[in-house]
């Protein structure tokens, strides 16, 4: 089994600057930010615009894609979870992958050596 993991989290936009130094500080500074939409246990909301109402059931997030090989994932999933928090619905989810190979293309290192 491979000691390389991808960690994969739906955030508010809000908080990405939260989970963003919770990261740096458990050692887990590398990461890929996407903007995503997507539905959930969030509940949809009814907006107005011209006169005209339209339903909102996509909410906007975050996408945090880390690799770790080093980082204990324990501690990386702890400080996304703790920094992303707020007790609402709406505050997304974690899911953690092995990750079988991993080559980094300037020098051909690959493995852990990679990450």
């Amino acid at each position: 089994m491979s000691d390389i993991s991808l960690i994969i989290s739906y955030i508010r936009p809000d908080k990405l600057n939260e989970v963003k130094a919770a990261l740096s500080e458990v050692g887990a500074p590398s990461l890929t930010v996407s903007r995503v939409s997507g539905r959930g246990s969030q509940p949809a909301t009814t907006n107005q615009y011209r006169g005209e109402e339209y339903t909102v059931d996509l909410h906007e997030k975050v996408k945090i894609e880390c690799v770790v090989a080093d980082t204990p994932v324990s501690d990386v999933v702890g400080a996304i979870e703790a920094s992303a928090h707020t007790g609402e619905p709406g505050d997304g989810k974690i899911f953690v992958l092995p990750v079988e190979e991993a080559t980094q293309i300037r020098t051909g290192k690959t493995g852990t050596d990679a990450v």
